[in-house]
């Protein structure tokens, strides 16, 4: 199987006043077509576990795999090209850049791999049409709601075709009708070489998942998990 997230005893503590363990010891493999909730109550490591996986953080330690490569954690530019390529990431804030349109936030990503901007754009506007934003496409961040932006940053996520999808509370800033909206796009990416992994309080779209992952006190416990 080639494209595939394994972690093997990943830990992470925070050293302040005390240390502070918030991933303890984990081990899980994320399969390739299937979609993967997490919930938990908020300290529990669902955040921190997605920075792990889109290799923004480093673990203090244990192992991250992806399709058979170890990530080496002190290997920063191998590591910002695997999350070019590869993933996608979606935030609860949009994260989107203020001072560009929404064709921009898009399509500058994919200039990160290639230099055919034209390409970029062109395939930036299939993307916006197929979140059905394409009437935005010259508006900035500001002009849009909070749900068109979303759907911007779903677009963005997506410019560089990822085998992986990590977005942490995409619709926790939204109202019942844009989050479903944005679920019902996220669920439409499934495909047989990409993995979905959410973060959610909505137990209800946590629950649409393949596999749930309740994590707590740093540990994970499996609803439906892959045999």
């Amino acid at each position: 199987m080639n494209n595939f997230i394994k972690i093997k005893n990943l830990t992470k503590k925070y050293e302040k006043n005390k240390s502070i363990k918030v991933l303890d010891d984990i081990s899980f493999n994320f399969e390739p077509g299937k979609t993967y909730s997490i919930v938990g109550p908020s300290g529990s490591g669902k955040s921190t576990l997605l920075n792990l996986l889109s290799l923004i953080d480093n673990p203090t330690a244990g192992s991250i795999e992806i399709n058979n490569n170890k990530i080496k954690s002190n290997n920063k530019v191998e590591n910002d090209l695997i999350r070019a390529k590869k993933i996608g990431i979606i935030y609860q804030d949009k994260n989107l850049l203020s001072d560009f349109t929404a064709l921009e936030n898009v399509y500058l990503p994919n200039l990160l791999i290639s230099n055919d901007r034209q390409k970029s754009r062109e395939l930036a506007k299939k993307l916006i049409k197929k979140v059905g934003m394409s009437v935005r496409i010259n508006h900035f961040p500001n002009e849009l709601s909070g749900g068109e932006n979303q759907r911007i940053a779903i677009a963005r996520a997506l410019i560089n075709n990822p085998d992986i999808i990590l977005a942490d509370e995409p619709t926790g800033s939204l109202d019942s009708d844009n989050a479903k909206l944005i679920f019902k796009i996220l669920f439409n990416l499934i495909n047989k070489n990409r993995i979905i992994i959410f973060a959610t309080h909505n137990r209800y779209f946590a629950n649409m998942a393949d596999c749930k992952i309740t994590m707590n006190n740093g540990n994970m416990k499996f609803t439906n998990a892959p045999i």
